[in-house]
């Protein structure tokens, strides 16, 4: 159960996303301050995605910390372990914190030899008797530190599923991001939070968080949720976003099992001429329950003018929110219940016109590729999808 109380009521549109006042509750209201100065590197799938994190892990001079949800042992997998003992026997820290859900299909052996090496490997909310329940609020999180300068966040998790350019249904479309300035130390902070749940220890100095210099002109910031704090955090930031769009919401949404608050503020959002897309996985995906509570919902939106469309060449893993080309939000969060109330997540946010341009770009490209659904051809699903659909939905609160 979640542990805080719930948005329970529509927010009143004060502003839109171009009013300075967006821009200072988001930084005040929600969560760290928009710092100015950083970079953002946008990598479209495995063949870009893998090659940079493993370069930087590489590189490493000093820290390694690391973050995910997905970790197996798989041929990515190894060649991550490898890098990483690598590091740490050549004295750099390294600390990995794997969600234990998430990393069940990683061998024994696999992290033994990590250890072995020196890195020091936390695996996030391994089961006690006395604590089973805390093993539905899993770490969502995919952060990827190096030397407290260079960060990575996005969708990504690893496992042989995301090698590739996305080009057969063996190979997922995700986007990761590669990330320079002063915002790193935000990521930094946000994996030492659960970092000092898990172990007690502090990791701080200019090891960790080393004083960064400007890398570039994005003005930026890491936004976090968990349930033991904040857990309303990234359900409000969205809302906000949403209902302070003046002209467009372009949204990636790998697991979109939106709640009633939401569907109101996206159906009311196109009421008022907003151009609402949405692109969700199609029969490529790794949870057939998902797309059927997610489908069972769609109904209000299409019928207020909300385009979804379903990514048709393989599973659709990215999951970015960018509205009015202007403000984008990239990271680990699902458009759901879990993400929004259970799990721990991260999101950056940027807003930078030229950096939202070219997501725009990106999601014009996937929409391409994705298969639109109408109201007409929504009200005509079989019965047996629609009854589905319905028990899918019963499990709503966990998706």
């Amino acid at each position: 159960m979640p542990s805080e109380k719930q948005i329970e009521t529509q927010l009143p549109r004060m502003y839109d996303i171009h009013d300075a006042q967006f821009r200072r509750s988001m930084g005040v209201l929600l969560g760290p301050p928009i710092i100015e100065g950083n970079k953002v590197e946008t990598l479209l799938n495995g063949d870009q995605i893998f090659p940079a994190m493993l370069a930087a892990i590489r590189g490493a001079r000093k820290t390694i910390t690391f973050e995910t949800y997905i970790y197996w042992s798989e041929t990515i997998g190894e060649e991550f372990s490898n890098a990483l003992a690598e590091r740490a026997r050549a004295g750099v820290k390294v600390h990995v914190m794997l969600d234990f859900i998430g990393s069940m299909k990683m061998k024994e052996d696999a992290m033994q030899k990590m250890r072995d090496a020196g890195v020091q490997l936390q695996r996030y909310h391994k089961p006690a008797w006395w604590k089973l329940a805390r093993l539905n609020n899993r770490t969502h999180r995919k952060l990827l530190i190096v030397d407290g300068s260079v960060g990575f966040t996005g969708g990504v998790g690893i496992a042989d599923q995301w090698r590739g350019n996305a080009q057969d249904e063996n190979h997922w479309r995700d986007t990761h991001f590669r990330v320079e300035g002063p915002v790193v130390g935000q990521m930094q902070a946000v994996f030492t939070d659960n970092w000092i749940k898990a172990t007690g220890v502090v990791l701080d100095g200019d090891d960790y968080f080393p004083a960064l210099k400007a890398a570039g002109d994005m003005p930026a910031q890491m936004f976090s949720s968990s349930p033991t704090g904040g857990s309303e955090s990234m359900h409000l930031m969205y809302l906000m976003a949403i209902t302070a769009a003046r002209k467009s919401i372009n949204m990636s949404a790998s697991y979109f099992v939106p709640d009633d608050l939401t569907l109101r503020a996206l159906a009311a959002a196109a009421k008022r001429g907003v151009k609402v897309r949405i692109i969700t996985p199609g029969k490529e995906i790794d949870s057939d329950i998902v797309r059927l509570a997610s489908r069972e919902r769609w109904g209000d939106m299409l019928k207020a003018g909300v385009e979804i469309a379903e990514y048709q060449p393989t599973m659709y893993h990215v999951k970015a929110l960018i509205v009015d080309s202007l403000m984008v939000s990239v990271g680990s969060t699902n458009f759901d219940n879990r993400s929004f109330s259970i799990n721990d997540e991260a999101n950056l946010n940027v807003l930078d016109a030229d950096f939202a341009r070219a997501q725009d770009a990106v999601f014009d490209q996937d929409w391409q590729r994705a298969r639109r659904m109408t109201y007409a051809a929504w009200q005509n699903r079989s019965w047996t999808e629609k009854l589905s659909g319905e028990v899918a939905s019963l499990l709503g609160s966990q998706l």
